[in-house]
Formats: C-alpha cells, structure tokens, sequence
C-alpha cells in the first residue's frame, strides 16, 4: 500500500500539470466525477435523499462544486452551502464555482458566525439525508478557524441527531493529513473519498474513527507514471 505526504499530494499535482500536461481543472473535474460514480454504485446517494455540499474557497471546495454538477446531471438533488464570499474563489474552484451558477442548483452562503448565518442553517441541513465535507483539504494546517470551526460542529451535530451519511472528500476537515492527529472540531465521516492514496496520516490510530470507510480514487494518473508515494 502506498501512503502520500502532504507535500507528496502537491507534487503530484504539479507533475501532472507540468510534466503531463493535464490542466487543474481536468484533475477537479476527474476527482468530483470520480467522487459521485463511487457514490452512486455504494448507493450512498438516492434521488430520493436530499444531499449538501459544504464548500470551502480552496480546491477541496472546488471539488464539491464539479460534485454538486455531476450529481444534478444524474437527477439527484443537491445544495450547496459556501463557506466564503464568492467574490474570493479564484483558479479552478472559481471557475467550477461559475460554471455551477448556471447549473439550477441552490447555493447557500454561510461567511459569518457572527451574523448568526451558521448557526441559523442548523435546522436547514437536517433536512439532508448525506452531507458531503469538502471544506478543507491535506494542505489545511491547524486548528480550523470560523467559519470552518462552526460548520464543522454543525455537521457533526446532524450526523448524531438524524443520522445523517457524512462524506470526506479526500480527508475529514480538521484532520492533519501527516500526523494523523484530529483538531478541534474534525469532521467525523462516515465514508473518505481519498484521491491517488490514503494519506500518511490515515495509518495513525487517532485518526480511525474520523475516516469512516476509506475509498481511493486515481484522477487520471497512476504511480508508475508518477513516481511518488511511501510504501
């Protein structure tokens, strides 16, 4: 079994995109596609269960947008809550954020605890049967801050009230990628939709109960081609 580093995960994505030639938005588009096939045959996702997409403004987000597409193509039925002011999404999750405007797919904006936008939405995410974590990816180091902190919570809170199917998607927010170690708050998922491989950090027995069910998924390349990973 190959492990990756955190700065193993970022040189695979810049091989890929300058060694191959294979654009950021193709690994983004890849990864969420790859994301809902996997969804779809565990038959975790159902037309008739309503799902949220809880996005960041990094590339973790970004994946939640291409996902929150993929899955309104197949007849399911997503929202999306965005934990920042579209005005900041730049790169490639800006652009799946603009190509998601015009997808009829509800976005929700959650860019302040203290307005009380988060904790108000409480009551609206338990009316979602799977909630899909793409709020911080391996690079996220530290303990999350607002309005990561209070969204977290929020999650969680409906995964113990309603039993709700959390999903990580390529590792639970809040969990360091390299140490393995959860901070305060992590996401306690259900399933991990990891990208290349499992991360150093998922063989620390801290981080077990946090991961759920790990599922890997290639984006495109593979490590023979690439030449990276610990083993």
């Amino acid at each position: 079994m190959i492990y990756l580093t955190r700065q193993e995960s970022r040189d695979i994505d810049r091989k890929a995109i300058e060694q191959f030639g294979i654009s950021g938005l193709v690994l983004m588009e890849n990864a969420g596609r790859g994301a809902v096939d996997t969804l779809q045959r565990l038959e975790i996702v159902k037309q008739e269960i309503p799902i949220a997409i809880v996005c960041g403004k990094g590339n973790n987000g970004g994946d939640g947008f291409v996902i929150a597409r993929h899955l309104k193509i197949r007849g399911l039925n997503p929202t999306v809550f965005l934990l920042a002011n579209p005005n900041e999404l730049t790169g490639d999750a800006g652009t799946n954020y603009h190509i998601l405007r015009y997808c009829n797919i509800p976005i929700r904006e959650w860019t302040s605890s203290i307005s009380g936008s988060i904790s108000g939405s409480i009551s609206g995410l338990e009316q979602f049967g799977v909630l899909i974590d793409a709020m911080l990816g391996t690079g996220a180091v530290g303990v999350p801050r607002e309005p990561f902190t209070e969204a977290i919570r929020s999650v969680n809170t409906i995964r113990n009230k309603s039993g709700a199917k959390i999903i990580a998607i390529d590792i639970p927010s809040g969990l360091d990628a390299d140490t393995g170690l959860p901070n305060d708050p992590t996401v306690w998922a259900d399933y991990t939709l990891t990208f290349y491989a499992p991360k150093i950090g998922f063989t620390k027995p801290e981080a077990a109960k946090y991961l759920g069910t790990v599922l890997v998924h290639d984006i495109g390349l593979d490590f023979e081609q690439i030449g990276t990973g610990n083993s």
